[in-house]
Parts: structure tokens; C-alpha cells; sequence
């Protein structure tokens, strides 16, 4: 049996209920399917292979050693019961398939403690030791194991546990090295990390012991509270210093969000769970419960706390945990447990309807965060590895908006920083603290980085859409999106939907939205000229349809531009002439004058892209100008300094075609004999991909007249050096008188000898370039290519013959072969044999 089998939610869900009814019997189910997941054959090969495991197996290791945590934590165990679980679990711990707890999380961590100091060397210190104790070996048993440790026999903690109204005595604090109390009177409970105190509600939850369980959560919550305002007193004292640094040490490392332990979670869950109405029977463990059905919750007073709710707590502990700044876990599925744990956390929250008394302390909580300093993920100044606040500022984003606009859009614009792409230390400057070198040399792969920026993206958005309406914060987040979003492909969606946002069905555009859209696009534009995406055609077509949107002026200032923005072939081939479309002419409603304008600017747009690329935006800018003579002479004169310049004969081809095709023979016979100039086509080069050119050119002078033909056999003489070839420019010739053609302008009587000039020329070449292919290919020919070279003797006498004494020349030049290649005996026979 596999472990991706072993165990369903429902046999979690069927554990936890045991021990909530103090079942003797849920360990050893526990025990059972522990075994069995050990047993997992896919756990050595992953080992082997230094692979990891799947996702689905890794959460639900995770779930198991969280279990027994809570087995072994238990408050009413008997001491032989837990030495037998400690002894098994040291047993597996040990085993070389046992898998290891990912995310570099310490098993020493910080205490809850109510000062934390913001000296960069001691903090610095604290933090490189975590680090380095984190590399050691650590299964998922660790933690359990490290729960053996524990005991529940504090004096302090069972007065805690025992009542809702214990307060300081009339002694006070005497005797303790620490505060056992907050200066209101109200129970802390200090000494040991702040994840194991949560997993001690967990555990208290888990055995069924709910009020307990929320005392003692009361009291991690009154220390948290204590601790956050310990922090913001030495955070004010040091504010300007760290400012002026631009830059800060981390106060934690480890996260509390995706945490092993989930110390969060269990918080808010204990706290939410006081609040439930009674008839709600569904268990808060994420995906746990045989039934999914909606949450109802309730103020439930908070007993020795005037005005305080347990709901409003759970609220307060879940935005400290989303908000505080703590560096990202080393390891992929530490990364992605981060985000599924935060997303969890939001789950709960969303199922809360806020109320104004939430809403009071939504508000309350975002201004601390704000002012959070280094130990808010929302603070002025971040690490540069710090965990980004996106996804938890679109929950307060959404949440603030109707009922404080300013707060909301403060909070979401302070949190669209994504520290780890910033630039690095400016060259020379010192690091703010060790740990900055140490983490900067460990530097972790950020295997989310894409996933965050999803996010980061759908934060943009969010705010982008709900400000729409209101040019002060569209512009505010506009400047936001270029300081903080670096990816071209998130920018042009953000563009598309703000364009969409802006563009509503039956109604009027939101010109500012639009005009941001456009901003977004251009910036994109710039961002990937010089890289070339394979969407640069799609964001070049659809920018030019957004500037549409805003109107002609819009599209008439990207073509003035284009150079910062497109390719030469991009705007000739895109923007001149998707802008001059008749849909686009339509769309705008210009009267005829703007028209002219709009078309004025694209001819303009297409001569400076013929000039600056004319090999390939020659031909769209002839197309463009046609209906304009002076733009068309100009776009022509273009062309024909290109040639000289060194555009290709291929290019020069096309253009000529195109001006046979619209009517001006001339011109297209000028451009083919440019071409002509620049082409050479071998002796043995048959098929040169120039052939058809060639022949379409000659055809062209051909039905041109004489003058036009005499002029350009000098060319075809001294580019072309194809014997075939020759001769079959020289057959077509014969065929018919020149200038009979529907071009042609001059006729002649009778078609041209090839006697008489011009043609006796081009027939010498094309013996000339038959004796000398014939003796190129004689040097290395082989028996097997014989027959071929007979074949091309037969054509070569045919085109011999046209000449007045091309018997003669043919029998003296059969005559020079046979003594020259004497020693060919078998091919000068077969010579003999087909021509004597």
C-alpha cells in the first residue's frame, strides 16, 4: 500500500477526534499508519535518486509529525506511554528513509520574549547561529522528539490554564527573572519559542481541552501584543539611523507563516473556534472535515478584557503573522508551503464577515503594520530576502477600501516591493549587519519568484481596477507598477486588463485608466525593444488598437516615436499600417482633414523606416505611399540609394516586381538591372535561387524593345556564368521580336538573330562558359558521372549550332578534349560514339 493511499483527510480528521475524546486508542492508529508509511518503497528510491518527494506525500509527512507532536505533548499521559512513543519515534528519526523536515527552520528559535534589540551586531550574531544550527540533520520527527522535553507542571502555566481571571498577586513579579504579567494585569506566558507555545494550544485543542486551550492562547497573544510594543518603542529610537541606511537586518529568519508547527493557524483556530455558533459543527482544520459547509462566527467576549473579542483577536494574531517580516525557506517545498499556508490563513479570514467592530481593528492593525519598522513585511525598510506582502495586502486591500480608501491604498502600494529583484548594495557600501553578508553568500534559489510576481501582478490589478474613476491613485499605482514590476510579459497583462477595465460595454472609456493602459504598453515597448519576445507582435498590435481607444492624437504621438519604441519593420509593417486600416479610420471618425493628417503622419512613419532598414521596409513603405505621388517619388528614391548602398539583389528583385505589378515597367527594369549589377550565378550553380529572377528580368527588358534588351546583356554577361542558363536566356529570346509584350513601348520587325548584336554577345558567352564548365568539370570527373557529361555535350552543341560556323567550332572543341583528356579512354569512347 502506498502512502499517497495510507491516509485520507478523513483518517486525520478520524485521529484527532480520538484524542479530542481522550482515546487511548488514537496513538496506536498513529503508530499503525507511521509504520506503514515507512514502509513506502518510493522513499529509499527517492533517497537514491536525490529526488524529492511528491507534494501530495510531503504534506501528508508533515500532517503526521504534527500529530505527534500533539500525542506526545499531551497533558494527561501517563510517563511510560510517552517514553514508549519517544523511544519509537528516536527509532524511526534514525532511519536513513525517514524524510527531513525542509526549510531551514531552527529548533532553537527566538522566545516569545517582550524586547527584541535592534543592534546590528548582536542581532546579527543571534541570527548566523540559527543559521548554521539550522543545517544540521532534522526529520519530521525532530519536533515530537523535542516535545518529549516539555512538561506541563509550571506553576505559572497551570495558574494560567486553571482560570479566566488570574491576575498578578499582591507580590507581584518578585522571585521571576521574567514579567509574568503585562502592565494591564494580563497573563503572559514567556521562556520557550513562540511555535512551541502555539503548539501547546494545539495541543490542548487536540485532547479536548478547548478552554484551556484558549487561556493559554490568550496569553501568547497578550505576549505578542507586549512584544509588539517593545519593538515599535526601539524601532522609534532607531528609526532615522536605519532609514538613512536604506536598509536593515532581519529580526527573524524564521517565519511563523509556514512554519512546521503552523503556530499561526493554530492560534486563530483555537480563538475562532470559541467563536462559532453553536449549531456549527465543522472542524477548522484545512480540508480535514467529512463535510464542507459555511462558517458562521460571533463576538465572544474575552473574560478580565473590557471591549475585547476573541473573534477580533483571532483577526489580530493572523494579520501579526501575514505581516511579519521573515526571510524565505530555503527549499522548494518550503517556498510553496509558505504560499499554501498563507492562503490558508486568508481562507479563514475571508469566511469572517466583518463587522464595524473588525473593521476597527483591521484599521488599528494596518496602521501598526505600516509603522512596523523592521518587523513588518509592510515597514519602510525590508530585507533584501524578505518574504513579499502581496497576497496578504489584496485580502486588506479589498477588505479597507469601503470603509478607509486611503489606508487601503497606503497599505497595498507599500507592499508591491519585491526586495530580492531591487539592486544589490550600491558598490562600496557597507552591510548593514553580518547576517546580510552570510545570507547574501547563501543566497537560496527562489524557486516561487514566478509565482510571486503572479501575485505582485494581481495586486497591480486589483488596485488598478478599483481606482478607476479617481486620477490620483491610478496615477499612484501607475508609478508604483514601473518602480516595482520588472516582468515585460506581467506589465503587458496589466496593461490589457486595465484597457479592458477602462473600455466597459455601453459606456464612455475612462480616459485616465485608458491613458495608463497606454503608459504601461509603451513601457513594455521599451523594456523588450532590444530582446524581442515572440509577443512583440501582439503587444505592438495591440498597443496601437489601445491608442486607438484614446484617439488620433495618441496614435499619431507613438508613430512621431516610434524610434524609442519598435523595430523599423515593426512600425512600418504594424503600426503604419494598422493605424491607416479602414477599421481603425472607422473607429476614430475623422473628418477628412485629420485623415489626412493621420495618413501624412504613417507616410512619414513608413520613409523613415525605408531609410533607417531599407532591405526590409522599402517595399511596405512603396505600398503605403502609393496614393501620395511626392511620398511614393520619395519612398522610390529611397530604393535606389539603397543599391548603391549595398541592398541585396534579392530585396531589389521584389521592389522591381512590385513595380511591374503596379504599372511602371521602367522603373521595375531600372531596379532589375541594379540588381543584375550585384549578382554573380556560377559556372555550376543551376539551381541559384536567383534563377527565376534572372529569367523574369530578361523577360522584362525583352518585352521592353531592343534598346532596353541591347542594354541589359552586357549585365546577364557579367553576372551570370551558367552555361544552361545562358542558352536559355538566349532560346527565349530567339523566340519572338522584343517589344511585343503588353509593356512593351518600341516594336521590332522580326525577332533577333543571333548573328547580329546583341545577341551574337550573349551566344560567345555561352560557348565561352560552355568550354570552360566543360574542362572545370573534366579535372575530377568520375566513371559514374559520364552519361551526365555527355547530356550537358549534347546542350552544349545545340547552343554551338546556333552560331553561322558552330559546326566547325563544336568538332575543333570535341577535337581539344580527345587530346587533352586522351587518358580518359572510356569516356573520350563515348564521346566518340555520340558526336564522331
Amino acid at each position: 500500500m502506498r502512502s499517497s493511499s495510507w491516509a485520507p483527510r478523513s483518517t486525520w480528521y478520524t485521529v484527532r477526534e480520538m484524542l479530542r475524546m481522550r482515546d487511548s486508542n488514537g496513538a496506536r492508529m498513529l503508530i499503525l499508519m507511521t509504520e506503514q508509511f515507512l514502509q513506502d518503497p518510493r522513499l529509499a528510491l527517492w533517497r537514491q535518486q536525490g529526488a524529492g518527494m511528491t507534494d501530495k506525500c510531503r504534506q501528508l509527512w508533515d500532517e503526521l509529525g504534527a500529530l505527534w507532536v500533539c500525542v506526545v505533548l499531551s497533558p494527561h499521559c501517563k510517563p511510560e506511554e510517552q517514553a514508549s512513543w519517544l523511544q519509537l519515534l528516536g527509532q524511526w528519526d534514525k532511519l536513513d528513509v525517514c524524510p527531513l523536515e525542509e526549510g531551514n527552520y531552527s529548533f532553537d528559535g527566538p522566545n516569545v520574549r517582550p524586547t527584541v534589540a535592534l543592534s546590528p551586531g548582536a542581532e546579527g550574531e543571534e541570527e548566523e547561529e540559527e543559521v548554521a544550527a539550522a543545517g544540521s540533520r532534522h526529520t519530521v520527527f525532530g519536533r515530537a522528539l523535542q516535545a518529549g522535553s516539555l512538561r506541563w507542571s509550571d506553576a505559572h502555566l497551570q495558574r494560567i490554564l486553571a482560570s479566566d481571571s488570574y491576575g498578578p498577586s499582591l507580590t507581584g513579579n518578585v522571585g521571576s527573572d521574567k514579567p509574568i504579567f503585562d502592565p494591564q494585569g494580563h497573563p503572559l506566558w514567556l521562556g520557550e519559542p513562540f511555535p512551541t507555545a502555539c503548539a501547546r494550544v494545539d495541543t490542548l485543542r487536540a485532547h479536548g481541552y478547548p478552554r484551556q486551550a484558549l487561556r493559554l492562547a490568550g496569553a501568547v497573544v497578550n505576549t505578542l501584543r507586549l512584544q509588539r510594543r517593545q519593538q515599535f518603542e526601539t524601532y522609534k529610537q532607531q528609526k532615522k539611523e536605519l532609514l538613512q541606511k536604506g536598509s536593515t537586518c532581519i529580526t527573524n529568519t524564521e517565519g511563523w507563516v509556514g512554519h512546521p508547527l503552523d503556530p499561526i493557524g493554530c492560534l486563530c483556530r483555537a480563538l475562532l473556534e470559541a467563536c462559532r455558533l453553536e449549531e456549527e459543527t465543522l472542524t477548522l482544520y484545512p480540508d480535514s472535515g467529512p463535510e464542507k459547509r459555511k462558517v458562521a462566527y460571533q463576538h465572544v467576549p474575552v473574560p478580565g478584557s473590557p471591549g475585547e473579542s476573541y473573534l477580533a483577536l483571532a483577526l489580530e494574531v493572523a494579520l501579526l503573522g501575514l505581516g511579519q517580516q521573515r526571510a524565505l525557506p530555503e527549499g522548494l517545498y518550503a517556498q510553496d508551503k509558505v504560499v499554501r499556508n498563507e492562503e490558508q490563513l486568508l481562507a479563514l479570514l475571508e469566511e469572517v464577515e466583518l463587522d464595524e467592530r473588525l473593521v476597527q481593528v483591521l484599521r488599528k492593525q494596518a496602521g501598526l503594520l505600516l509603522e512596523g519598522g523592521p518587523f513588518s513585511g509592510f515597514g519602510e525598510v525590508l530585507f533584501r530576502e524578505s518574504v513579499p506582502m502581496h497576497t496578504c495586502a489584496r485580502y486588506l486591500f479589498a477588505a479597507l477600501l469601503p470603509h478607509d480608501p486611503d489606508l487601503a491604498y497606503r497599505l497595498a502600494l507599500r507592499a508591491m516591493r519585491l526586495p530580492v529583484l531591487e539592486t544589490a548594495f550600491p558598490a562600496g557600501e557597507a552591510h548593514a549587519s553580518p547576517l546580510d553578508s552570510v545570507m547574501s553568500n547563501r543566497f537560496p534559489r527562489w524557486f516561487i519568484l514566478g509565482h510571486l510576481e503572479t501575485r505582485q501582478c494581481e495586486l497591480a490589478s486589483a488596485m488598478l481596477t478599483a481606482a478607476k474613476g479617481d486620477p490620483k491613485w491610478l496615477h499612484a499605482v501607475l508609478g508604483s507598477i514601473r518602480q516595482n514590476i520588472h516582468s515585460p510579459a506581467l506589465l503587458f497583462k496589466l496593461a490589457q486588463d486595465a484597457c479592458k477595465t477602462a473600455t466597459p460595454a455601453g459606456a464612455p472609456p475612462d480616459s485616465t485608466l485608458l491613458g495608463i493602459a497606454l503608459e504601461l504598453g509603451l513601457q513594455v515597448m521599451r523594456m523588450t525593444l532590444n530582446t524581442m519576445t515572440w509577443r512583440r507582435r501582439e503587444m505592438v498590435r495591440w498597443l496601437v488598437s489601445c491608442a486607438t481607444e484614446i484617439g488620433p492624437e495618441a496614435l499619431m504621438n507613438i508613430m512621431q516615436n516610434w524610434y524609442s519604441l519598435f523595430t523599423p519593420v515593426e512600425a512600418a509593417t504594424i503600426v503604419a499600417v494598422t493605424g491607416t486600416t479602414h477599421a481603425t479610420l472607422l473607429r476614430l471618425q475623422l473628418d477628412t482633414a485629420r485623415r489626412e493628417e493621420l495618413w501624412a503622419c504613417a507616410r512619414t512613419l513608413a520613409l523613415q523606416c525605408a531609410m533607417k532598414d531599407p532591405q526590409n521596409c522599402a517595399l511596405p513603405a512603396l505600398t503605403l505611399c502609393e496614393k501620395n505621388h511626392a511620398a511614393f517619388e520619395a519612398a522610390y528614391q529611397i530604393v535606389l540609394d539603397a543599391a548603391a548602398g549595398g541592398l541585396g539583389h534579392a530585396h531589389l528583385f521584389t521592389v522591381a516586381r512590385y513595380m511591374e505589378h503596379r504599372g511602371l515597367p521602367l522603373r521595375a527594369y531600372k531596379l532589375a538591372t541594379l540588381a543584375l549589377a550585384q549578382l554573380s550565378i556560377a559556372f555550376n550553380q543551376d539551381s541559384h535561387p536567383a534563377v527565376n529572377d534572372v529569367l523574369w528580368a530578361c523577360s522584362l527588358s525583352h518585352s521592353l524593345g531592343r534598346h532596353e534588351l541591347s542594354a541589359i546583356v552586357p549585365l546577364i554577361i557579367r553576372s551570370v556564368h551558367c552555361a544552361p542558363m545562358l542558352s536559355d536566356i538566349l532560346r527565349r529570346w530567339t523566340l519572338s521580336a522584343p517589344g511585343l509584350g503588353p509593356l512593351g513601348a518600341r516594336r521590332a520587325a522580326k525577332p533577333l538573330g543571333t548573328d547580329r548584336a546583341p545577341l551574337c554577345q550573349l551566344l560567345d558567352a555561352a560557348v565561352a562558359a560552355y568550354i570552360t564548365t566543360s574542362h572545370s568539370r573534366l579535372t575530377h570527373i568520375s566513371p559514374r558521372h559520364y552519361g551526365d557529361f555527355i547530356e550537358f555535350l549534347g546542350k552544349a552543341r545545340e547552343t554551338f549550332l546556333l552560331a553561322p560556323d558552330g559546326h566547325l567550332q563544336f568538332a575543333q572543341f570535341l577535337e581539344t578534349l580527345k587530346q587533352t583528356y586522351k587518358g580518359k579512354k572510356k569516356l573520350m569512347l563515348l564521346v566518340r560514339e555520340r558526336f564522331g
